[in-house]
């Protein structure tokens, strides 16, 4: 297979611009995903957690902090919305899941929120996605969740797939208010999830580890909060209280070094999805939106 060199485009809603990603390892991506040397690699060793935790614990050390600053030039980043200054993060992967400070991202007067920073694609039915990066891709709602029965209920209901770039804030929060409850890990192997990877194989998310809550909502139906890992994610941490009520926007984890996705899975009728999220994955192209965006009503 010739691994496609087309660069990543997304619509930016806040410029209202199709704009290029800066993909962080791209020559890494490229190799891996591309080269068959770097396919055996990536069977061999890349995919498998023993890797991705080693190199979570090498981004723990404290001498990666030198790695912030140049991080921070190279993409453009702003620290001025960093709970703390960006010479008092002790390690990479301390910066890496950083808090922002309060009111840095405002949740805007909508029934259903992003729920984390990142590129999204949007569809109104789950059963009838045709096409995810490259025609003739769909999900395989069954595997991803893993029990055939769960999927049954959700099948025809909307989708919402936000994709975070290893530049993004990486903590994940609720669309909206309600009651969640245990979190089930299913666990798999650690493929990459950018657009260079599931151009190729969009299967990478039903087969990565990832984990599911349901949210308990008085208006909206139960909704399944997925977080799906990927390469170099150390870890996919909950830092929410099962039975104990949320307010919309409020955090609910943080995915440590790497890429990764979070899902949401709407039963039938409950919601509908924004109109620009809705018509740009038509087109196949990713939204950008910040977390506390609306994404739906």
């Amino acid at each position: 297979m010739v691994f496609p060199v087309e660069p990543i485009k997304y619509l930016n809603r806040e410029t209202g611009q199709i704009e290029t990603e800066q993909v962080y390892g791209e020559g890494f991506l490229r190799w891996a995903y591309g080269n068959p040397l770097g396919k055996i690699a990536l069977h061999s060793f890349v995919k498998r957690p023993f890797f991705s935790k080693w190199y979570g614990k090498r981004m723990d050390q404290p001498k990666t902090a030198a790695k912030i600053a140049p991080f921070l030039k190279t993409y453009g980043l702003s620290a001025g919305d960093f709970e703390k200054k960006s010479t008092d993060f002790s390690s990479f992967n301390d910066f890496f899941y950083r808090k922002l400070k309060t009111g840095a991202r405002p949740l805007a007067d909508a029934p259903i929120l992003f729920p984390a920073d990142g590129r999204h694609l949007g569809f109104p039915n789950a059963s009838e996605i045709s096409s995810v990066f490259i025609k003739g891709q769909k999900f395989d709602l069954p595997a991803l969740l893993g029990d055939a029965q769960l999927a049954e209920q959700y099948q025809d209901g909307p989708l919402l797939l936000s994709r975070l770039c290893p530049v993004d804030y990486h903590r994940f929060h609720f669309p909206c208010a309600g009651t969640p409850g245990e979190t089930r890990l299913i666990n798999g192997p650690l493929f990459s999830v950018s657009p260079l990877a599931l151009r190729q194989r969009l299967s990478y998310l039903w087969e990565n580890k990832r984990t599911i809550t349901p949210l308990v909502t008085e208006n909206y139906g139960t909704i399944l909060c997925m977080e799906i890992g990927a390469t170099c994610v150390g870890s996919i941490q909950q830092t929410f209280t099962p039975g104990q009520s949320v307010e919309k926007g409020e955090e609910k984890g943080y995915f440590a070094f790497g890429g990764s996705s979070t899902l949401l899975l709407f039963q039938p009728g409950s919601v509908t999805l924004a109109p620009d999220l809705i018509e740009s994955s038509q087109n196949m192209i990713e939204l950008y939106a910040k977390v506390g965006n609306s994404a739906g009503s």
